[in-house]
């Protein structure tokens, strides 16, 4: 645990002041108690139990006051919340090689399957959205909480040549952004930051709760926007990429229909894609895997664990212990404190 405002910590060192007088008040009535002949009859009536009681109720408030110079300070801890991401992005791979039989049945059908199971596991609040890509990159269906619409939009997936993994996640940007002027024709990245074109200030990587993106994709790119510059983009304004990698990484001639053609997995650039982020790499290697991968996300969209302030949890504890002294001290002595 960590404060925001650790400074004020000092005021703890108000709390054997406190004691301090406590001590100091109870020697001045046990001096004017004396004066009384009565004294030992007093003592006798209430017994020892009753003399510790009556410390009780100071002593909770002194641990109250404590607990309020904490809530003061704004401690902050990592804890594991419900995320508050409303809309997720499947941005997947329908380009030739994903007809490849190494993941059965073949690899789109495998990905069509676990990305159904995943949609139908979100919560009902969360609208997705899915972008199909090879050449280019088109927007199946735009986000939205009809889960019916989303599963129809996967199976209607149809494979095209080429690989443009760039423009999969500047389309699912523009998407998330629909007025930030994102145009995958004229993006170039390290052009409009050395013109200081860009219309949107920078944030912090990973900030933006609102959205994340699930790229899947079994190569690397062939076409289109260089993919490490559109993941600089999604990073500039906070939005998460979970990468999937589907296939063989070594790179390998896969022959289906007459004709081959040879692919390799880019996992590097996905692992950089996922850091640049602050999303998180997986590699599905069999259909198993890849159902596992989509369980995985599914838990990590649920629940995040992220750094938070912890203020009013102090606050409530103090307030409860005070609540507690002061019934403490009017059933025992028919006085607060």
């Amino acid at each position: 645990m960590t404060f925001l405002w650790p400074e004020l910590l000092w005021l703890l060192l108000l709390l054997p002041v406190l004691v301090a007088m406590y001590l100091y008040v109870l020697g001045r009535k046990k001096k004017f108690a004396l004066r009384y002949a009565s004294l030992e009859i007093v003592k006798e009536a209430m017994g020892a139990g009753a003399g510790l009681r009556r410390h009780v109720p100071p002593a909770l408030f002194l641990l109250a006051m404590a607990v309020m110079i904490l809530a003061i300070a704004r401690p902050a801890a990592t804890v594991t919340l419900p995320s508050q991401h409303e809309t997720v992005i499947l941005a997947m791979d329908v380009s030739g090689s994903m007809r490849a039989t190494d993941v059965e049945p073949n690899r789109l059908v495998a990905a069509q399957n676990a990305a159904k199971a995943f949609v139908g596991e979100q919560p009902e609040n969360v609208r997705i959205g899915v972008v199909a890509f090879a050449g280019t990159a088109t927007l199946a269906q735009a986000p939205t909480r009809n889960r019916e619409e989303i599963v129809a939009a996967i199976d209607r997936f149809q494979l095209q040549r080429a690989t443009a993994i760039g423009s999969a996640i500047l389309v699912s940007l523009a998407t998330i952004f629909p007025n930030t002027g994102i145009d995958v024709a004229t993006f170039n990245y390290d052009a409009s930051k050395k013109a200081g074109t860009s219309t949107v200030a920078p944030v912090r990587p990973g900030s933006y709760n609102s959205a994340v993106i699930i790229l899947l994709t079994d190569g690397q790119r062939t076409t289109g926007p260089d993919s490490i510059q559109a993941a600089r983009l999604a990073a500039d304004r906070g939005v998460r990429i979970y990468t999937v990698g589907v296939g063989t990484t070594a790179g390998e001639t896969i022959g289906f229909d007459g004709w081959s053609m040879h692919v390799r997995l880019d996992e590097e650039t996905l692992k950089t894609i996922a850091d640049v982020t602050r999303g998180e790499y997986f590699y599905a290697g069999n259909a198993i895997d890849l159902k596992k991968v989509y369980q995985t996300l599914n838990a990590k969209l649920v629940l995040e664990s992220k750094k938070t302030e912890i203020t009013a949890l102090f606050a409530a504890a103090a307030a409860l212990v005070v609540v507690l002294s002061a019934l403490l001290s009017l059933l025992w002595f028919n006085r607060i404190l």
